[in-house]
């Protein structure tokens, strides 16, 4: 199974792209989709969705694991956030690619064993599950990585445990 990891945002959009074949992950590729700051929302957007588009077409994921929004004090950026999220969950839509959303608590959960580790905690553990040199960079790399994780480590009960009411549980189905 491939699985695309997507750390979504609005400057930066950090992707992962994990093989995951009887229990064990490699790493593909991870980088990040970086739109420059001066330019107008919807080119931004444009972008984002141009490269999420590429990125499907080149790795031909089976599933693609998207961090679910989470809001602290800045609700502007939230927002912008979530305009690119939903760019980001159209280009797998469009490309019948079927979207698993997770908490970051479920992400630390799997990837660590504690849903409430602290970011460098996440980050290690991924590079030591991947039997990487370097934690991946940049961070919003590094976070995507660790969501393709903790798909493929979930992978397993969620895919058989179709839930339209749970997030991530599969809801969205692949076209054929």
């Amino acid at each position: 199974m491939i699985i695309l990891g997507i750390d979504p945002g609005f400057a930066i959009v950090g992707f992962g792209v994990l093989e995951s074949a009887g229990g064990r992950q490699r790493l593909l590729r991870c980088g990040a989709i970086t739109t420059p700051a001066g330019q107008p929302l919807p080119a931004r957007l444009r972008q984002i969705a141009d490269d999420m588009e590429t990125l499907i077409r080149t790795f031909s994921p089976d599933a693609m694991a998207v961090e679910e929004l989470f809001f602290n004090n800045n609700v502007t950026t939230g927002i912008s956030v979530a305009q690119a999220r939903g760019v980001i969950l159209l280009a797998a839509e469009r490309e019948g690619v079927p979207i698993f959303e997770y908490s970051p608590s479920q992400v630390k959960q799997a990837v660590v064993g504690y849903g409430k580790a602290e970011k460098r905690q996440v980050m290690d553990m991924t590079r030591r599950l991947l039997d990487l040199k370097a934690v991946p960079k940049p961070d919003d790399a590094a976070d995507a990585v660790a969501i393709a994780l903790c798909h493929a480590r979930s992978s397993h009960s969620r895919l058989s445990a179709f839930d339209p009411a749970r997030p991530g549980s599969g809801r969205y189905e692949k076209r054929i």
